[in-house]
Protein backbone atom coordinates (compact mmCIF):
# COMPACT_ATOMS: atom_id res chain seq x y z
CA UNK A 1 0.00 0.00 0.00
CA UNK A 2 1.09 3.49 -0.98
CA UNK A 3 1.69 5.02 2.73
CA UNK A 4 0.60 8.39 0.97
CA UNK A 5 -2.89 7.23 0.51
CA UNK A 6 -5.24 9.03 3.23
CA UNK A 7 -6.71 7.16 5.41
CA UNK A 8 -10.53 8.28 7.02
CA UNK A 9 -11.35 6.21 10.19
CA UNK A 10 -15.09 6.26 10.56
CA UNK A 11 -16.56 4.65 13.74
CA UNK A 12 -14.16 5.43 16.50
CA UNK A 13 -15.62 6.64 19.50
CA UNK A 14 -15.60 9.11 22.34
CA UNK A 15 -16.66 10.30 25.63
CA UNK A 16 -19.03 13.28 26.81
CA UNK A 17 -18.51 13.66 30.51
CA UNK A 18 -22.04 15.21 30.52
CA UNK A 19 -23.57 12.88 28.64
CA UNK A 20 -21.89 9.82 30.49
CA UNK A 21 -22.99 10.92 34.01
CA UNK A 22 -26.27 9.13 33.07
CA UNK A 23 -25.56 6.53 32.22
CA UNK A 24 -25.88 3.10 34.54
CA UNK A 25 -23.74 1.46 36.31
CA UNK A 26 -23.68 -1.34 34.06
CA UNK A 27 -22.24 0.79 31.27
CA UNK A 28 -19.05 1.53 33.07
CA UNK A 29 -15.82 0.74 31.50
CA UNK A 30 -11.95 0.51 32.70
CA UNK A 31 -10.13 3.63 33.64
CA UNK A 32 -7.65 3.63 30.80
CA UNK A 33 -10.09 3.15 28.12
CA UNK A 34 -12.28 6.15 29.66
CA UNK A 35 -9.41 7.97 29.52
CA UNK A 36 -9.28 7.47 25.90
CA UNK A 37 -12.33 7.80 25.43
CA UNK A 38 -12.25 11.44 27.06
CA UNK A 39 -9.11 12.32 24.98
CA UNK A 40 -10.03 14.61 22.12
CA UNK A 41 -6.53 16.22 21.56
CA UNK A 42 -3.21 14.66 22.39
CA UNK A 43 -3.34 10.88 23.46
CA UNK A 44 -5.73 10.46 20.34
CA UNK A 45 -3.57 12.98 17.65
CA UNK A 46 -0.17 10.50 18.64
CA UNK A 47 -2.30 7.53 18.54
CA UNK A 48 -3.48 8.66 14.93
CA UNK A 49 -0.33 9.71 13.73
CA UNK A 50 1.60 6.57 14.98
CA UNK A 51 -0.80 4.67 12.71
CA UNK A 52 -0.87 7.03 10.19
CA UNK A 53 -4.66 7.89 10.45
CA UNK A 54 -5.48 10.85 8.93
CA UNK A 55 -8.92 11.54 9.93
CA UNK A 56 -11.56 10.21 12.68
CA UNK A 57 -15.06 10.40 12.52
CA UNK A 58 -16.37 11.02 16.13
CA UNK A 59 -19.21 9.09 17.48
CA UNK A 60 -20.01 8.74 21.01
CA UNK A 61 -19.54 5.58 22.33
CA UNK A 62 -22.78 3.54 23.24
CA UNK A 63 -25.81 3.46 24.59
CA UNK A 64 -25.00 7.06 23.83
CA UNK A 65 -28.26 8.80 23.95
CA UNK A 66 -30.37 5.79 23.61
CA UNK A 67 -30.19 5.26 27.43
CA UNK A 68 -32.16 8.43 27.88
CA UNK A 69 -35.94 8.96 28.87
CA UNK A 70 -38.36 11.75 26.33
CA UNK A 71 -38.12 14.07 28.98
CA UNK A 72 -34.46 14.72 28.98
CA UNK A 73 -33.30 13.71 25.29
CA UNK A 74 -33.46 16.27 23.64
CA UNK A 75 -31.72 19.04 25.26
CA UNK A 76 -28.86 16.64 26.57
CA UNK A 77 -28.47 15.86 22.86
CA UNK A 78 -28.38 19.38 21.67
CA UNK A 79 -25.69 20.38 24.52
CA UNK A 80 -24.05 16.88 23.73
CA UNK A 81 -23.54 17.78 19.72
CA UNK A 82 -22.37 21.32 20.51
CA UNK A 83 -19.61 20.24 22.77
CA UNK A 84 -18.61 17.57 19.67
CA UNK A 85 -19.16 20.55 17.02
CA UNK A 86 -16.30 22.65 19.05
CA UNK A 87 -14.14 19.69 18.80
CA UNK A 88 -14.24 18.87 15.58
CA UNK A 89 -13.57 23.05 15.01
CA UNK A 90 -10.47 22.76 17.12
CA UNK A 91 -9.12 19.82 14.63
CA UNK A 92 -11.19 20.67 11.37
CA UNK A 93 -8.56 18.51 9.38
CA UNK A 94 -8.28 15.63 12.24
CA UNK A 95 -11.92 15.24 12.89
CA UNK A 96 -15.48 14.89 11.66
CA UNK A 97 -18.46 14.38 13.19
CA UNK A 98 -22.00 11.53 13.77
CA UNK A 99 -24.33 13.19 15.33
CA UNK A 100 -26.10 11.73 18.84
CA UNK A 101 -29.98 11.82 18.55
CA UNK A 102 -33.10 11.90 21.29
CA UNK A 103 -34.28 8.69 19.56
CA UNK A 104 -36.65 9.07 22.67
CA UNK A 105 -38.62 11.58 21.28
CA UNK A 106 -38.60 11.25 17.14
CA UNK A 107 -39.59 14.29 16.22
CA UNK A 108 -37.05 16.33 18.06
CA UNK A 109 -34.43 13.55 16.92
CA UNK A 110 -35.17 14.52 13.32
CA UNK A 111 -34.74 18.26 13.92
CA UNK A 112 -31.85 17.84 15.64
CA UNK A 113 -30.34 15.80 12.82
CA UNK A 114 -31.31 18.42 10.30
CA UNK A 115 -29.64 21.17 13.07
CA UNK A 116 -26.43 18.86 13.13
CA UNK A 117 -26.03 18.96 9.42
CA UNK A 118 -27.11 22.33 8.48
CA UNK A 119 -25.47 23.82 10.88
CA UNK A 120 -22.98 22.01 12.39
CA UNK A 121 -21.17 20.19 9.46
CA UNK A 122 -21.90 16.60 11.01
CA UNK A 123 -21.83 13.75 8.01
CA UNK A 124 -25.17 11.42 9.45
CA UNK A 125 -25.76 10.16 12.69
CA UNK A 126 -25.14 7.14 15.08
CA UNK A 127 -28.04 5.34 16.47
CA UNK A 128 -26.89 2.54 19.15
CA UNK A 129 -29.29 -0.11 19.43
CA UNK A 130 -32.51 -0.34 21.17
CA UNK A 131 -34.58 2.98 22.17
CA UNK A 132 -35.98 1.79 25.50
CA UNK A 133 -36.22 -1.57 24.50
CA UNK A 134 -37.97 -0.78 21.27
CA UNK A 135 -35.84 -1.28 18.00
CA UNK A 136 -35.20 1.22 15.46
CA UNK A 137 -37.47 0.18 12.77
CA UNK A 138 -40.53 0.76 14.62
CA UNK A 139 -42.75 3.12 12.56
CA UNK A 140 -42.39 5.90 15.36
CA UNK A 141 -38.70 6.37 14.47
CA UNK A 142 -39.33 6.90 10.78
CA UNK A 143 -39.25 10.46 10.66
CA UNK A 144 -35.41 10.13 11.68
CA UNK A 145 -34.99 8.31 8.53
CA UNK A 146 -37.32 10.63 6.40
CA UNK A 147 -35.21 13.15 7.54
CA UNK A 148 -31.64 11.94 6.99
CA UNK A 149 -33.04 10.69 3.20
CA UNK A 150 -33.98 14.24 2.52
CA UNK A 151 -30.28 15.59 3.84
CA UNK A 152 -28.97 13.02 2.01
CA UNK A 153 -26.61 11.92 5.09
CA UNK A 154 -26.77 8.38 6.50
CA UNK A 155 -27.66 6.22 9.69
CA UNK A 156 -25.06 4.68 11.35
CA UNK A 157 -26.87 1.50 12.81
CA UNK A 158 -23.61 0.83 15.69
CA UNK A 159 -24.40 -1.90 18.55
CA UNK A 160 -26.16 -1.71 21.91
CA UNK A 161 -27.41 -4.07 24.94
CA UNK A 162 -29.86 -6.72 23.81
CA UNK A 163 -33.06 -6.75 25.30
CA UNK A 164 -33.11 -7.77 28.55
CA UNK A 165 -35.23 -10.99 27.89
CA UNK A 166 -32.49 -11.56 25.57
CA UNK A 167 -29.74 -11.17 27.87
CA UNK A 168 -31.43 -13.54 30.26
CA UNK A 169 -32.73 -16.40 27.81
CA UNK A 170 -29.53 -16.25 25.64
CA UNK A 171 -26.48 -15.48 27.23
CA UNK A 172 -26.88 -14.72 31.31
CA UNK A 173 -25.85 -18.96 31.75
CA UNK A 174 -22.33 -17.53 30.50
CA UNK A 175 -21.68 -14.34 31.87
CA UNK A 176 -20.35 -14.38 34.53
CA UNK A 177 -17.19 -16.44 32.86
CA UNK A 178 -17.46 -14.71 29.62
CA UNK A 179 -18.83 -10.90 30.03
CA UNK A 180 -17.75 -10.42 26.45
CA UNK A 181 -20.42 -12.81 25.19
CA UNK A 182 -23.07 -10.33 25.43
CA UNK A 183 -20.87 -7.66 23.17
CA UNK A 184 -18.67 -7.38 21.03
CA UNK A 185 -17.75 -11.33 20.63
CA UNK A 186 -21.54 -12.47 19.74
CA UNK A 187 -24.58 -10.31 21.81
CA UNK A 188 -24.00 -7.25 19.90
CA UNK A 189 -23.71 -8.76 16.35
CA UNK A 190 -26.91 -10.70 16.84
CA UNK A 191 -28.67 -7.66 18.15
CA UNK A 192 -27.30 -5.72 15.25
CA UNK A 193 -27.84 -8.15 12.50
CA UNK A 194 -30.98 -8.11 13.69
CA UNK A 195 -31.92 -4.71 13.62
CA UNK A 196 -30.60 -4.08 10.41
CA UNK A 197 -33.03 -7.58 8.87
CA UNK A 198 -35.92 -5.73 10.32
CA UNK A 199 -35.04 -2.77 8.60
CA UNK A 200 -35.15 -4.44 5.33
CA UNK A 201 -38.31 -6.00 6.51
CA UNK A 202 -40.02 -2.77 7.76
CA UNK A 203 -40.93 -1.27 4.60
CA UNK A 204 -38.75 2.26 5.35
CA UNK A 205 -36.37 1.45 2.44
CA UNK A 206 -38.81 1.50 -0.16
CA UNK A 207 -40.81 4.50 1.68
CA UNK A 208 -37.57 6.05 1.61
CA UNK A 209 -35.60 5.12 -1.17
CA UNK A 210 -32.44 7.83 -0.90
CA UNK A 211 -32.07 6.31 2.51
CA UNK A 212 -28.42 5.21 3.17
CA UNK A 213 -27.74 3.13 5.94
CA UNK A 214 -24.16 1.79 8.02
CA UNK A 215 -22.92 -1.29 9.71
CA UNK A 216 -19.82 -1.54 11.19
CA UNK A 217 -17.49 -4.81 11.98
CA UNK A 218 -18.06 -6.11 7.77
CA UNK A 219 -21.90 -5.92 8.13
CA UNK A 220 -22.40 -7.72 11.36
CA UNK A 221 -22.11 -11.17 9.83
CA UNK A 222 -24.92 -10.66 6.81
CA UNK A 223 -23.03 -10.28 4.09
CA UNK A 224 -22.33 -14.02 4.69
CA UNK A 225 -25.52 -14.41 5.13
CA UNK A 226 -26.81 -12.85 2.43
CA UNK A 227 -27.96 -15.32 0.21
CA UNK A 228 -29.81 -17.94 2.22
CA UNK A 229 -31.48 -14.58 3.78
CA UNK A 230 -32.88 -13.80 0.31
CA UNK A 231 -33.37 -17.31 -0.69
CA UNK A 232 -35.60 -18.59 2.35
CA UNK A 233 -37.62 -15.60 2.23
CA UNK A 234 -37.61 -16.04 -1.55
CA UNK A 235 -40.08 -19.77 -0.32
CA UNK A 236 -43.95 -19.95 -0.57
CA UNK A 237 -45.66 -17.90 2.38
CA UNK A 238 -43.53 -15.18 2.34
CA UNK A 239 -44.45 -11.45 1.22
CA UNK A 240 -42.67 -11.06 -1.96
CA UNK A 241 -38.87 -8.92 -0.97
CA UNK A 242 -35.60 -9.00 -2.75
CA UNK A 243 -33.82 -8.86 0.47
CA UNK A 244 -30.44 -9.09 -1.32
CA UNK A 245 -30.85 -6.69 -3.42
CA UNK A 246 -31.99 -4.23 -0.64
CA UNK A 247 -29.24 -4.61 1.22
CA UNK A 248 -26.75 -4.18 -1.36
CA UNK A 249 -28.81 -0.96 -2.48
CA UNK A 250 -28.93 0.50 0.40
CA UNK A 251 -26.17 -0.42 3.38
CA UNK A 252 -22.39 0.49 2.89
CA UNK A 253 -20.07 -1.82 5.88
CA UNK A 254 -16.81 -0.52 7.81
CA UNK A 255 -14.12 -2.70 8.42
CA UNK A 256 -14.31 -1.73 12.46
CA UNK A 257 -13.28 -4.02 14.94
CA UNK A 258 -13.10 -7.11 12.24
CA UNK A 259 -9.89 -7.01 10.27
CA UNK A 260 -10.68 -10.33 8.73
CA UNK A 261 -9.34 -11.74 4.69
CA UNK A 262 -12.01 -13.96 4.90
CA UNK A 263 -14.91 -11.71 5.79
CA UNK A 264 -13.62 -8.68 3.89
CA UNK A 265 -13.38 -11.02 0.64
CA UNK A 266 -17.24 -12.24 1.42
CA UNK A 267 -18.10 -8.10 1.72
CA UNK A 268 -16.29 -7.78 -1.64
CA UNK A 269 -18.20 -10.38 -3.39
CA UNK A 270 -21.75 -9.90 -2.39
CA UNK A 271 -21.41 -5.89 -2.01
CA UNK A 272 -18.34 -4.60 -4.32
CA UNK A 273 -15.34 -2.13 -3.38
CA UNK A 274 -17.48 0.99 -3.52
CA UNK A 275 -19.69 0.07 -0.13
CA UNK A 276 -17.00 -0.78 2.11
CA UNK A 277 -15.15 1.80 4.55
CA UNK A 278 -12.42 1.84 6.33
CA UNK A 279 -12.94 2.09 9.94
CA UNK A 280 -10.64 0.91 13.45
CA UNK A 281 -13.65 1.24 16.07
CA UNK A 282 -10.55 2.71 18.45
CA UNK A 283 -10.32 2.98 21.43
CA UNK A 284 -11.93 -0.70 22.06
CA UNK A 285 -9.96 -2.09 19.10
CA UNK A 286 -6.21 -0.07 18.05
CA UNK A 287 -5.41 1.77 15.24
CA UNK A 288 -2.17 -0.07 14.22
CA UNK A 289 -3.77 -3.70 13.46
CA UNK A 290 -6.01 -2.17 11.33
CA UNK A 291 -3.42 0.21 9.30
CA UNK A 292 -1.11 -3.08 8.92
CA UNK A 293 -4.12 -5.00 7.79
CA UNK A 294 -4.90 -2.84 4.83
CA UNK A 295 -1.62 -2.81 4.38
CA UNK A 296 -1.09 -6.42 3.63
CA UNK A 297 -4.00 -6.99 1.94
CA UNK A 298 -3.82 -8.40 -1.90
CA UNK A 299 -6.01 -5.84 -3.07
CA UNK A 300 -5.09 -3.68 -6.17
CA UNK A 301 -4.51 0.21 -5.01
CA UNK A 302 -7.76 1.57 -6.49
CA UNK A 303 -9.75 -0.69 -4.16
CA UNK A 304 -7.26 0.29 -1.02
CA UNK A 305 -8.12 3.65 -1.98
CA UNK A 306 -12.21 3.65 -2.14
CA UNK A 307 -12.21 1.68 1.10
CA UNK A 308 -9.48 3.38 3.33
CA UNK A 309 -10.76 6.84 2.46
CA UNK A 310 -12.51 7.51 -1.12
CA UNK A 311 -15.92 5.54 -0.16
CA UNK A 312 -16.08 7.73 2.79
CA UNK A 313 -14.98 10.83 1.54
CA UNK A 314 -18.12 10.50 -1.35
CA UNK A 315 -20.58 9.16 1.17
CA UNK A 316 -19.94 11.73 3.79
CA UNK A 317 -19.04 14.61 1.48
CA UNK A 318 -15.86 14.71 3.45
CA UNK A 319 -12.92 17.76 1.79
Amino acid sequence: MNKKNKIIAIEEHYFDPDLTKHFSKGDSLPIELQKQLEDVDELRLKEMDDAGVDVQVLSHAPPATQCLGVDSAATIAKNTNDRLAEIVRTHPDRFAGFAALPTADPKAAAKELERTVNDLGFKGAMIHGLTNNVFFDDKRFWPIFERAASLDVPIYLHPGPPHPEVVKAYYQDYLDDYPGLLTAAWGYTVETATAGIRLILSGVLEKYPELKIILGHLGEGLPFLLWRIDQALSRPGNKPLSFRDMFSEHFFVTTSGNFSDPALLCCLQEIGADRILFSVDWPFVPNNPGVDWMESLQLSNDDKIKILSGNATKLLKLG
